[in-house]
């Protein structure tokens, strides 16, 4: 059973295309890593499932339709769309050529401290819609703000104890209050 510290997320399935089962699917990697056989891994019921690629085309910069293999018609493919896309983590990796691979999604739960302004809060998930990816930060005073996962801001990551250490610029917390 493949769990969820094996994996990574690495799309979405978008939309069904045509009748014969194929998906419109976001992903992160290129068609080189969806071509070596690596499973598109789904979460179905609670239960991480892999499914194989039976062929895939490119249609933008990161979109490509998909045909899995298994899923044969339009009603089959229906129940992938909206579905998160996950790859193996060793494989990934692998294909990434940096076995300390970190993506922003590794850092949920993490403390959030900032060098000038102290304790800011905890990591509760990923905004990755827009072309920024935001860290979602529960503040202490419970509050929802959206931090950018940027090299230039974080300091320090002390995996041990879950704490980045940021330098953020001045007047970026004051944007989130209104």
């Amino acid at each position: 059973m493949i769990t969820k510290q094996e994996i990574l997320e690495i799309g979405k399935f978008l939309k069904t295309h045509a009748l014969r089962g194929e998906l419109n699917a976001m992903l992160d990697v290129d068609i080189d890593y969806a071509e070596e056989d690596h499973p598109l891994i789904v979460e179905i019921d609670g239960i991480f499932v892999p499914f194989y690629i039976e062929s895939i085309r490119t249609k933008g910069a990161e979109t490509f339709l998909i045909k899995l293999k298994g899923v044969d018609n339009q009603e089959e493919a229906q129940s992938f769309v909206n579905r998160l896309i996950y790859g193996l983590r060793k494989d990934v990796e692998e294909y990434f050529g940096d076995e300390d691979l970190e993506l922003a999604s590794d850092f949920v739960g993490y403390e959030l401290i900032d060098e000038e302004f102290g304790p800011i809060g905890k990591i509760e998930g990923i905004e990755d819609s827009t072309s920024n990816v935001l860290f979602i930060v529960r503040t202490l005073a419970e509050e929802e703000i959206f931090i950018p996962v940027a090299d230039e801001f974080i300091v320090g990551i002390d995996d041990e104890n879950k704490i980045i250490r940021t330098e953020l610029p001045s007047g970026l917390l004051d944007i989130n209050h209104k």
